[in-house]
């Protein structure tokens, strides 16, 4: 049966509501997909559920073509098995921890990791039954600090993930491709705009990952490509190492006074106006090393600090230092953290102190000093002394200060080269609607996953892990696909093929609207009909727009002319046709 307005649970509303912000959010809400409950939670009304229901049954086809098979697990979860894995530590506060009456921990699953592995565990023992592909369409939680922009970020959501286990790595590399070939298909049958980007796998781990984004502006991720098809998140990007240079020859290190140059720009103006360089030319913010202070709080609450030198030309990008520093929680040094560290004396922090090594491989002060990749051997610069406004000249990579490691974690520049020599690097942002990784044996080791191989000894299954995020694929296609009007849905999606518009106060045009819808159904399209008396066809017509079915058809003034009107929502053409037409038209 047609999907008639008259009696459909639905509200739409004239207004944009106070807390959306973006258009997907502003949409849905207005035409009546969803509405909110609390902060990042959302309820779903008949229309919504239509459109993921739809994701959802192009989801289950890919996959099956994949080989994978459909399980379901609880949401509420133990955290035995998290604690296993060291997640119940690591996750920190994005877990929503909770306690059975008998003081028993439990969690709200923000991923299945461990449930996958610990059932492919209690029902597989030998080679013989890998290798299996396992997924499930379920809710997930995590409690967002700041939930925003609707479905987009929320602490509810709906994911695909699906696991597979391997006995080699040969296998997970199969079935890593498969996965990737489905999701390929999957979002080209769903109209939506992806890139493929090399990911960091974070606190995942495993050998390999990539994202699939679909290119927005509104997106959180930044990614970046190039013209020879490099592609990659920007937390992924790794900078070209620049070749040392001869330190021979280089001018001594020298202090000079710099009062009142606390940062990098009254730096290189007092560098240019006292101090000449060696070859002549001024001096730039590039010639200058920036020592950041960051505090990083592991996930116990221990907090320590590490200093990282960048050029200073650059930022720190939160995200590269997020995941370089993963599973700590990154942030800048506060006033307490350098009260309690005096020896760094702040807009003035450097390697060596009175010539000799303060920070790093030789420091006395229990706080690693690490260096972006382009602070190589004989690269000079001007850095802190470490002493209240003085800065030294001249110091050099290799011959006057060492540091404890290498550090990647300065923002990334349109115009940077691409890592695989492909070309210059433009940014763009994207939104995440898919991840898969190559796992490895992470989980399985965690929770002794082992089964007996072909020699009858025992070895850990290889794992990988593959999401897509469900209900952000709505947001994402109702956030590529509108007007000013309202949505315009691609086809696959839409919550009906064709929308009926009964336009008109006589009986004959609600009568001929509902044996349309009829016929229609009977050929296999699903309908929405807008049969609902007193209502003006300016509204109806406006509802049709919000709503965002691409094909409308009215029934009004022409109907006494055996015509009905088609209405393109795509392109806004609207074309009398014959009434005993219509169905070829639109099939």
């Amino acid at each position: 049966m047609p999907i008639r307005l008259s009696s459909l649970f639905l509200r739409t509303l004239r207004e944009d509501p106070a807390e959306a912000e973006v258009a997907s959010h502003k949409l849905l809400l207005r035409a009546g997909y969803i509405r909110r409950a609390a902060p990042g939670v959302y309820t779903w009304l008949p229309l919504g559920l239509l459109v993921k229901a739809k994701i959802e049954k192009v989801v289950r086809e890919e996959m099956a073509n994949a080989g994978a098979q459909e399980v379901f697990f609880p949401a509420l979860l133990p955290r035995e098995p998290f604690e296993a894995t060291g997640r119940w530590t690591e996750y920190g506060d994005n877990l929503f921890r909770l306690q059975d009456r008998k003081k028993a921990d439990y969690l709200l699953a923000p991923t299945h990791e461990e449930m996958f592995t610990l059932l492919v565990k209690d029902m597989y023992s030998s080679y013989k039954d890998l290798p299996v592909c396992l997924y499930q369409i379920q809710n997930k939680y995590r409690d967002e600090a700041r939930p925003r922009a609707g479905l987009l970020r929320g602490r509810e959501f709906v994911m695909k993930d699906a696991y597979s286990f391997d006995v080699t790595d040969e296998g997970l590399k199969l079935a890593y491709q498969a996965q990737r070939s489905a999701y390929e298909r999957i979002f080209t049958r769903l109209g939506v705009d992806y890139v493929i980007v090399k990911a960091d796998a974070g606190a995942m781990g495993g050998s390999a990952s990539e994202e699939f984004l679909s290119p927005s502006l509104i997106g959180e991720d930044t990614f970046v490509r190039s013209p020879g098809g490099y592609a990659a998140n920007v937390e992924a990007v790794a900078t070209v190492v620049p070749a040392s240079i001869a330190i021979e020859g280089q001018p001594a290190a020298v202090v000079h006074d710099s009062p009142n140059t606390p940062n990098i720009k009254t730096l290189v103006e007092l560098a240019n106006d006292k101090v000449k360089r060696a070859d002549g030319q001024s001096w730039t913010a590039a010639d200058t090393l920036k020592n950041v202070v960051l505090a990083l709080t592991s996930p116990t609450g221990k907090r320590s600090l590490v200093v990282v030198a960048i050029p200073g030309d650059r930022e720190v990008d939160t995200k590269r230092a997020e995941a370089a520093f993963s599973p700590n929680d990154v942030e800048a040094a506060n006033e307490s953290d350098f009260l309690a560290n005096p020896e760094l004396v702040k807009g003035y922090i450097g390697p060596v102190k009175n010539g000799i090594q303060h920070l790093g491989t030789e420091s006395a002060t229990g706080i690693r000093f690490l260096i972006d990749p382009r602070v190589v051997d004989g690269t000079a610069w001007i850095t802190g002394a470490n002493v209240d406004q003085k800065h030294v000249f001249d110091l050099v990579k290799g011959r006057d200060f060492e540091a404890d490691g290498v550090v990647d974690i300065a923002e990334v520049r349109a115009g940077d080269q691409a890592p695989d020599g492909s070309g210059p690097l433009e940014l763009a942002r994207g939104i995440e609607i898919g991840h898969v990784f190559q796992l490895g044996r992470k989980y399985a080791e965690a929770l002794d996953l082992k089964v007996l191989d072909e020699n009858g000894k025992l070895v850990t299954v290889t794992m990988g892990s593959y999401g897509i995020g469900v209900t952000r694929l709505v947001a994402v296609l109702a956030e590529a696909n509108n007007d000013e009007k309202g949505l315009i849905w691609p086809e696959a999606v839409s919550p009906a093929d064709v929308y009926i518009v009964a336009a008109g106060k006589d009986q004959s045009v609600y009568d001929a609207a509902n044996q349309l819808a009829l016929d229609f159904e009977a050929t296999g399209k699903t309908v929405i009909l807008d049969d609902r008396l007193k209502v003006s066809p300016g509204v109806k017509f406006g509802d049709a727009e919000l709503i965002g079915v691409p094909n409308i058809v009215i029934v009004g003034k022409g109907l006494e002319h055996g015509q009905v009107d088609i209405w393109n929502r795509r392109t806004g053409e609207r074309s009398p046709v014959a009434l005993d037409s219509v169905l070829r038209e639109l099939n």
